[in-house]
């Protein structure tokens, strides 16, 4: 007997079957059967789910006689299962791979209950969307299972049948049937929760959803949406048939009723010159349905709840509009409100442009205000130190304001407090670049710390490549890069590219990066430290895996198999997998890279403020094409580059350096390949040790750990801090130097 029985109602759907089919049979997961079942389809859907059926023997192939809809199809295919539980899936939709392993663990997890509820993602044609409005209502369930009156938040649940795994006997026990018509999940989804003892959630994206450019029948307006009634119809006639669900009846009928009211005015459902029939209908329902003492709930539908009692249509479209009038006029008096207060702030800011400026205030912020982080935060501890006379005040959004440590001042952006602070100031230190509405004073200073010295080209450099000037303001990059008056640089390098990116009129500061003094200097017990924050168990190899985005790519695209690398680099290897913050509300997270972390293959640091302590934490870094390789040079570790797609690359992005030619360690272009350097010990060998050092000597020249005291004492007390010492090479010794390194590495 199979675990899971899946099945698949098929109609019309022959873009998108092969599609669904595949997402199910490509499961690491294999332990179920698929009944396909052919709702008499007319176009080439019924050939197809042949053809799967005759060369996999988990797939049934089932054709009904005449056509009976998306229930009757449902309800056919439960008669054919044999699985422990029942999945759905729709077959324009698809399951992300390691679902159905993630399902099965978690149904293990909670002790098998009689429904497992999981998440979705809706895919559209131009890519997928976000996660789904409950998935912290999944999350906060945990391992935990509940019944629904003990739980009732869980009724707000998305009414489809495709997002739960039923056991099959408790399905089947209760005679649960999908009826004709649209709507038909609503009523058995119901049914089944309010019936079930334990229910369990599993707070991972399991089903892309696809939204359908055309053909959605749940968004083609028509009679067909009146089906909403008889469906609901059913589900109380079964509340009346079964007397020990009264205590959920008003919990149903709260539900029913706001689902009546959210269709009602949907114009891609319900037709203007239906809705008088369609709010009669309500009426009708609430009349006979609602149970004894109910309350309306108070929320936004509250006065049509109150009207849906016994008041006519027009009265109800009437405070309807009435109620659109007065939402609208408040969202205008909130606007004028804050047109209001724009005005009295640029006032206030005038006036505070005539004051003179505060020789002794800077102001700080890091990664579009997030936070005391990188080389703005090193610079205001340098200066805390060298320069205690300069007031450091920082820039912060509410939501990291947890995060700020006590005793240091910050404003919030767009306050009379920043206006105040940002038109007093004579200092500025950001790693981007300040917002455009910050007018720059005659005397103030900006410095630019960026984020690291680019491999990747940057600005002016990236005309004549579409994929990566898609919506990029070049020319409003250059006029904010005008305002820089000093640009960090960690080396020649990076002093050539950033002139070449932006030829603006700064003046470059042969420094080095401020936030690398830490990685130079060495801290081995922060390092310790942040292992056992992060679980990391003691010895062992830990591995930060930090990739960098692709422009030509929509969403993050995993290229590294993380749980074969795992399995095959050897024991004792631990994985930390940071994505580009631009991933940071990615799909994927909640997919594979959950799955994972909860096995403990991985762990997802990701959302770690600072990547110093993921540096420090770490024995040897995996990237691609990430400016962190140049930072993580300054540690002296070994740096694997994992450039499967680099052609690719070059062509979209482009690069200021052939890292091919001279990289920081090893190159792979496989899994396979990136787990044997780790299985054999060669991550770590000589040739690993010359190639690292040889690209130190070229890219981090101005790395001695003094980067941020330098800043402080050339920029705000007008000293001059000693240089670091350089080589005196040119590029070209350096490059025959590298070169040379690399090719006697290999003989």
């Amino acid at each position: 007997m199979p675990r899971f029985s899946i099945i698949v109602p098929v109609f019309k759907v022959q873009g998108f079957l092969r599609a669904c089919l595949d997402s199910v049979l490509t499961q690491s997961f294999t332990d179920f059967e698929v009944i396909a079942v052919d709702d008499c389809s007319p176009d080439h859907c019924g050939a197809i789910v042949d053809e799967y059926a005759a060369t996999d023997p988990r797939v049934r192939a089932v054709h009904l006689a005449e056509n009976a809809g998306l229930g009757g199809a449902r309800n056919a295919g439960v008669t054919y299962a044999t699985g422990d539980y029942l999945l759905f899936l729709d077959s324009d939709d698809s399951y992300t791979p390691g679902a159905l392993a993630a399902i099965d663990e978690r149904l293990r997890v909670t002790a098998d209950p009689d429904v497992l509820v999981f998440d979705h993602v809706r895919t559209h044609w131009w890519g997928p969307g976000g996660r789904s409005m409950t998935a912290d209502l999944l999350a906060s369930a945990g391992t935990d299972t509940f019944d629904i009156l003990g739980s009732p938040q869980y009724l707000h649940l998305f009414l489809v049948a495709w997002n739960k795994a039923y056991r099959r006997d408790f399905f089947t026990g209760h005679g649960f049937t999908y009826r004709e018509g649209l709507y038909e999940d609503a009523p058995v989804t119901y049914q089944a929760l309010v019936s079930a003892h334990r229910i369990g959630c599993l707070d991972r994206v399991c089903v892309e959803y696809r939204q359908r450019r055309q053909g959605a029948i749940t968004r083609t307006p028509g009679r067909r949406h009146f089906d909403i009634f008889p469906q609901y119809e059913a589900l109380f006639a079964y509340l009346d048939a079964h007397p020990e669900h009264d205590a959920a009846r008003p919990l149903l009928f709260e539900r029913t009723i706001n689902h009546f009211l959210t269709t009602l005015p949907n114009t891609e459902r319900v037709p203007a010159e239906d809705r008088a029939d369609f709010y009669r209908l309500i009426v009708d329902f609430h009349r006979r349905h609602r149970p004894p003492g109910f309350t309306p709930p108070d929320d936004a539908l509250r006065l049509q709840w109150r009207l849906t009692a016994s008041s006519p249509y027009a009265v109800f479209r009437a405070a309807a509009a009435a109620q659109s009038v007065v939402a609208a006029a408040r969202e205008r008096k909130k606007r004028l409100r804050k047109e209001a207060a724009k005005r009295v702030k640029r006032t206030l800011t005038r006036v505070q442009r005539t004051h003179p400026l505060d020789p002794d205030l800077a102001v700080y912020s890091a990664f579009s205000h997030r936070g005391l982080l990188g080389d703005p935060a090193a610079v205001h501890q340098a200066a805390g130190l060298v320069a205690p006379h300069v007031r450091a005040v920082w820039v912060v959004h509410p939501d990291v304001l947890d995060r700020m440590p006590q005793g240091v001042d910050f404003v919030l952006p767009d306050t009379p407090a920043y206006h105040r602070v940002t038109s007093r100031a004579t200092y500025f230190v950001s790693n981007v670049d300040w917002a455009p509405g910050l007018v720059k004073r005659e005397g103030q200073i900006h410095v630019h710390t960026h984020r690291g010295t680019p491999l990747k080209h940057m600005g002016l450099d990236l005309l004549g490549r579409p994929a990566a000037t898609h919506r990029l303001n070049l020319r409003g990059q250059l006029w904010r890069a005008d305002r820089w008056d000093y640009s960090l640089v960690s080396g020649r390098h990076a002093e050539r590219a950033w002139a070449s990116a932006y030829p603006c009129r700064f003046t470059s500061l042969p420094t080095g990066a401020p936030r690398n003094d830490v990685l130079v200097q060495g801290d081995p017990l922060r390092g310790v430290a942040v292992r056992r924050r992060l679980g990391v168990p003691d010895g062992g190899t830990v591995i930060l895996y930090a990739p960098t985005p692709r422009d030509h790519r929509k969403g993050y695209e995993p290229r590294v198999d993380f749980e074969r690398l795992v399995r095959e680099a050897g024991p004792g290897v631990t994985l930390l997998v940071r994505l580009h913050p631009q991933y940071a509300r990615s799909a994927v997270r909640g997919l594979q890279l959950r799955d994972l972390e909860r096995r403990g293959v991985l762990r997802d640091v990701t959302d770690e403020p600072s990547v110093e302590d993921l540096m420090l934490a770490s024995d040897a870094l995996v990237t691609d094409y990430s400016s962190l390789m140049f930072d993580y040079a300054c540690l002296n570790r070994p740096i694997v580059v994992h450039a499967d797609d680099w052609e690719t690359f070059q062509v979209t992005r482009g690069t200021y350096v052939d890292l091919l030619a001279t990289p920081p360690g090893h190159v792979t272009t496989s899994t396979t390949q990136l787990a044997d350097l780790f299985a054999s010990g060669t991550w770590r060998d000589e040739r690993s040790a010359a190639l690292r050092a040889a690209f130190r000597a070229r890219f981090c020249e101005y790395e001695d750990g003094n980067a941020a005291a330098r800043v402080v004492s050339r920029v705000m007390l007008g000293r001059e801090y000693p240089p670091p010492a350089i080589p005196q090479q040119d590029p070209g010794r350096l490059r025959d130097a590298a070169a040379t390194t690399l090719s006697n590495s290999t003989r």
